[in-house]
């Protein structure tokens, strides 16, 4: 293993590194740093977020400036405002021992003519956004000829976030012979475009494979009924009692949702997702960096360029579509060196992708079962008493106050102490369990989800109007629903809208969602009060029809559901 100096890294900026507690380079920067100070034009950088990269560019970028020329010299663009002030802040770190280099973070949601003044002052580096950026580009604010290293950071998100006419407009303004480096935790295809168009020749260094999955990241799933995803969540969660993690949602009104019941039920949750204004962002953001949340519950889009060290689990509450993004949510667990835990909670139409990703990112899932209840108490009763045995006690703060407190405990031992403070610590969980049913794993294979799929898939085909192919199971009903994928609905919320809507809880059995129509389950002594219930509502404009399944209708019911929504489904 090499050090630092071996790398060719100056003096004052390796005493900053130390006091960090930087020791021995990783292996991204061993690799990266060397190429970057001996002027390589341009690099490619694969490698998992939370494995050291933005020392591995910084550290260069920093050593390569000319302080004396007070103009950009390097620019750094990056997806988010979190991560570009996360950068920023990296940078000055490494750079404090480098005397009057100026580095400043460019974003949106904050004063545009501060950044102005302190750009006509001068800089040597800056972290940017794209958006801003370009904002001070088209105000004359900014001139990037004079820069030499332009680098993309997570360069798969700010592409996944359609920043990509963006960048080709930034890298216009600079100039044609300057250094290019771009990392990226996966190659997609619309990488290898941009590496054509604006690199020659490129050194591509990877640590690891080309998309997969963080070393130190042990990928487990949990299979279960759709309606016991939350339930299940809520187990996962008692079971790790120091958990520090992320919850991944697919949509924000599910993330808030999910939020909202877990702040009830009494865990320190908070939601992130797109509908929240920045301060309320920052705020959430502190509370978690700060660890006064133990749970964050989060959209993809919100957590991009979330870059917190010590998250111990990643919990997919349902997988992605795209195995890119896997990959994104599973890379923010298992950082700088630590070990993480990636979770998903999935059906049995989800089972199918589990093969998919572990030939994506090269590793096993290992198949779990969720714990019993006794487990859980235990656990948390364990992990309860370890704290008890660990506190720090501070001796001449509570001296004055124990006599008393001897005196009014004197009448019990120390069994029934031990007793009453584990009860009075452990009675609502303990009632919790003791009264929960115990979640069951779904019994139908994955064959027999194939075969319902294509029985989906060739009714919907047909789609002669309401009837297809399946039978409702014993003691249930089968309703269809004229609302569909085409829709944005999905299992979870179509449950959450039946439930909402019809008085009293209703078990739903099978959900199949079509493209523009649905049928669901309900047991048959409960299928005239969800009838009744949906009767002359409404989604927007639109008439919601809710009826027993039947026959085929013929084609002018196939016309009606065929035709395109303009709006996604909303209650």
């Amino acid at each position: 293993m090499k050090t630092f100096e071996e790398l060719g890294v100056a003096q004052n900026i390796q005493s900053a590194l130390q006091e960090l507690g930087f020791e021995n380079p990783m292996p991204i920067q061993e690799e990266v740093i060397p190429q970057l100070l001996a002027q390589t034009r341009d690099i490619i950088a694969l490698a998992q977020t939370g494995t050291g990269k933005t020392a591995a560019f910084g550290v260069p970028v920093i050593q390569k400036t000319d302080i004396n020329k007070l103009v950009p010299q390097t620019l750094i663009l990056s997806p988010t405002r979190e991560l570009c002030l996360q950068i920023a802040g990296d940078l000055a770190d490494y750079s404090k021992n480098v005397d009057g280099i100026t580095i400043l973070p460019v974003y949106g949601g904050s004063s545009i003519e501060s950044q102005i003044r302190t750009l006509r002052r001068g800089v040597h580096i800056i972290v940017a956004t794209p958006g801003r950026l370009i904002d001070l580009i088209n105000r004359k604010t900014v001139s990037l000829e004079n820069v030499h290293t332009v680098v993309l950071d997570e360069a798969d998100e700010m592409l996944n976030m359609g920043f990509t006419e963006s960048i080709d407009e930034i890298l216009s303004k600079v100039p044609s012979d300057r250094s290019m480096l771009l990392f990226s935790a996966t190659m997609p295809n619309e990488i290898s475009k941009i590496t054509r168009k604006y690199m020659k020749q490129p050194l591509e260094i990877t640590i690891g494979r080309k998309n997969e999955g963080a070393q130190n990241v042990k990928h487990t799933y949990y299979m279960v009924q759709a309606r016991d995803k939350y339930l299940a969540l809520k187990r996962i969660v008692d079971y790790y009692p120091n958990i520090y993690g992320i919850v991944f949602c697919r949509t924000r009104k599910e993330t808030q949702d999910i939020a909202d019941k877990l702040i009830q039920d009494g865990y320190d949750a908070d939601a992130l997702h797109g509908d929240l204004s920045q301060a309320q962002r920052d705020l959430v953001m502190s509370k978690y960096r700060g660890h006064n949340l133990q749970l964050l519950i989060a959209t993809d889009v919100a957590a991009r360029g979330l870059d917190v060290d010590d998250v111990t689990h990643v919990i997919n509450f349902g997988l992605p579509d795209d195995l890119e993004i896997y990959t994104h949510r599973s890379g923010r667990t298992g950082r700088a060196g630590k070990t993480g835990v990636s979770i998903a909670i999935i059906h049995t139409k989800e089972k199918g992708k589990i093969p998919q990703l572990e030939k994506f990112i090269n590793k096993k899932f290992e198949k779990c079962q969720l714990p019993s209840g006794d487990l859980i108490c235990e656990k948390q009763l364990f992990n309860f008493v370890d704290k008890i045995e660990k506190v720090k006690v501070n001796d001449e703060e509570i001296e004055r106050m124990l006599p008393p407190i001897f005196k009014k405990l004197d009448w019990l031992d120390k069994e029934d102490i031990i007793k009453r403070i584990v009860s009075l610590e452990f009675n609502r969980l303990i009632e919790y369990y003791k009264n929960a049913d115990e979640i069951e794993e779904p019994t139908s294979s994955y064959s027999g989800d194939r075969e319902r799929r294509r029985d989906s898939r060739s009714g919907e085909r047909s789609m002669g109007g309401r009837s297809n192919s399946h039978n409702a199971e014993v003691g249930y009903s089968r309703l269809f629903i004229n609302i569909g994928k085409v829709d944005g609905i999905n299992p979870a919320n179509l449950m959450g809208f039946v439930n909402e809507n019809v008085p009293g809880k209703v078990r739903i059995g099978k959900i199949d969602l079509l493209k523009n129509f649905s049928f669901f389950e309900v047991p048959q002594e409960d299928a005239n009060k969800v009838l009744k219930s949906f009767k002359g509502l409404f989604i927007d404009d639109r008439k919601l029809i809710v009826e027993l399944s039947q026959e085929s209708q013929g084609s002018s019911n196939k016309e009606r559901f065929s035709k395109k929504r303009s709006r996604p489904f909303r209650k």
